[in-house]
C-alpha cells in the first residue's frame, strides 16, 4: 500500500492508524501547492479531488476521504479493535462520530486555513466549532474515548483535526476533557511515530 499524505493535514490521521497496526506501507508525500508527488508525479492522476489522503492498494484502486480510509484499514486487522464488526450497531456509531468530525471539527476549522477570510466569517466559524465542542466536553468526561466500546479510528481522527487549533489561536483549556484526550492519543507509540515521520518530513 502507498499513503500519499502532506504534513499538518488530516492524511495524519491514516498514517497514525498504518502504525497502529502495523501495516507495512509506502508513505509518499505530496505537495499541496503544486500537486506534486515528491517522486515527481502529478498528483491529480492519483486523486483527482487534489487533496490528501490517498491510499493506493495493491493492484492500483485507490481509495479517498479520510473516514473511509481509515475503516478500512481498520477492518484489514480486526484483532486491534479500532473499528466495530461492519453491519453491527456499534460500527453505525462508529461511522456517526467519523461524520461528526469530518462535517463538525474537520469542516469547521478548514476554512480558518483562508487567510483571506473575512474576520466576521472568521468569528463566526470559531464560535460555531466551539458549541461543537462544548458537545463534546461532556461526553470525554464520562469516558476516555468517543466510542463506548474504546479507542478507535475515530479518536485518531479527532486528535488530528485538533491540532490545528493552536495554528488559529484556539485555546482548548475551557474545554479539558478534549485536553486530557488529546494528551491520552498524543502519547500512544504509534501517534508518536507517525508524527515524528512527519516532523522530519
Amino acid at each position: 500500500m502507498k499513503l500519499y499524505d502532506a504534513p499538518r493535514t488530516c492524511s495524519l490521521s491514516p498514517h497514525i492508524v498504518l502504525h497502529e497496526l502495523a501495516l507495512p506501507f509506502e508513505r509518499i508525500q505530496v505537495d499541496n501547492r503544486t500537486k506534486k508527488t515528491a517522486d515527481g508525479r502529478d498528483f491529480l492522476t492519483i486523486n483527482p479531488k487534489g487533496y490528501v489522503a490517498a491510499l493506493e492498494l495493491d493492484g492500483g484502486r485507490v481509495l479517498t476521504e479520510g473516514a473511509v480510509i481509515v475503516q478500512y484499514l481498520a477492518d484489514l486487522r480486526p484483532e486491534r479493535g479500532l473499528a466495530p464488526p461492519a453491519g453491527g450497531w456499534e460500527r453505525v456509531r462508529l461511522q456517526e462520530w467519523l461524520n461528526f468530525v469530518t462535517c463538525e471539527i474537520h469542516a469547521g476549522l478548514a476554512p480558518l486555513f483562508n487567510s483571506a477570510l473575512p474576520e466576521a466569517a472568521r468569528e463566526h466559524f470559531i464560535e460555531r466549532l466551539q458549541r461543537r465542542l462544548d458537545y463534546l466536553q461532556p461526553i470525554l468526561v464520562q469516558r476516555p474515548y468517543l466510542m463506548e466500546s474504546g479507542y478507535s479510528v475515530a479518536d485518531i481522527y479527532l486528535f488530528t483535526v485538533l491540532r490545528w487549533c493552536p495554528l488559529f489561536a484556539i485555546d482548548l483549556n475551557p474545554w479539558p476533557a478534549l485536553q486530557r484526550h488529546q494528551e491520552r492519543i498524543g502519547e500512544r507509540p504509534a501517534v508518536r511515530t507517525a508524527l515524528r515521520a512527519e516532523a522530519a518530513s
